[in-house]
């Protein structure tokens, strides 16, 4: 069932085509993986699919369901602890599970934390704040832009196996990287933007790997023959 239906979305700044005619479905209980290099489209179209920006002609279709985001900047109320963060933005959404707000807190192992503010908390810290934040309502659609930034191996770790778990739960779990091998283990379907297009968009199992010995070398050396094709002839 798919949680997610982008339709012909195009996005232009000025003379600058951000996205240029993108189709793309994301089904549930599947972790999607989105990559390309520096100005390829990423953010621009996490973006319009959370509707911080309108599509310049397109649809973006979105589930009845709940959505979370979690950004690479953490947007948290800086004055307030950790624990009036959760206690407030719960009330906003209507979290009312504790045991599930706890288990946040202990995975993403911000029992330490609770009561310093989040203006202290270091860059790891304020990101694991953010995920609990986006995940507060236990959302059956799931946006991360680099969830692993600033975070140290142990937690990293934790996150995964987390993700993983989630994932198999039913959700849809979508994530902008630049670290595709980070969670080589956990994507299901692999969308590949560059200079605003779709270049690849496939299950993991229906990918041609030609050789490469992970998702990663494919990803780079498609990126690579893209930019080598753009190069003008000498």
């Amino acid at each position: 069932m798919s949680v997610l239906e982008l339709r012909d979305v195009t996005k232009t700044y000025g003379g600058v085509t951000a996205l240029d005619s993108i189709d793309l479905t994301v089904e549930a209980g599947t972790f999607h993986c989105l990559v390309g290099p520096n100005g390829s489209g990423k953010t621009t179209l996490f973006r319009t699919v959370l509707g911080l920006t309108r599509p310049t002609s397109g649809s973006v279709s979105l589930p009845e369901g709940r959505v979370g985001c979690g950004f690479q900047r953490a947007n948290v109320y800086r004055e307030l602890t950790v624990g009036e963060n959760l206690s407030v933005f719960g009330e906003l959404m209507g979290a009312t599970d504790d045991e599930w707000r706890d288990e946040l807190v202990t995975t993403l192992r911000l029992d330490r934390v609770m009561d310093r503010t989040a203006a202290d908390l270091s860059g790891g810290f304020a990101k694991k704040l953010d995920l609990a934040l986006a995940l507060l309502d236990k959302p059956d659609v799931l946006f991360l832009d680099e969830p692993l930034g600033d975070l140290d191996d142990v937690s990293k770790t934790c996150l995964l196996d987390f993700l993983g778990e989630y994932r198999d739960a039913g959700n849809a779990i979508v994530v902008s990287t630049h670290h595709l091998t980070d969670f080589d283990s956990l994507v299901d379907h692999l969308t590949v933007l560059y200079d605003g297009d779709i270049v690849v968009d496939a299950d993991r199992q229906e990918l041609d790997f030609d050789g490469h010995d992970s998702l990663q070398e494919l990803y780079v050396d498609r990126v690579l023959s893209l930019e080598r094709a753009d190069e003008p002839e000498p």
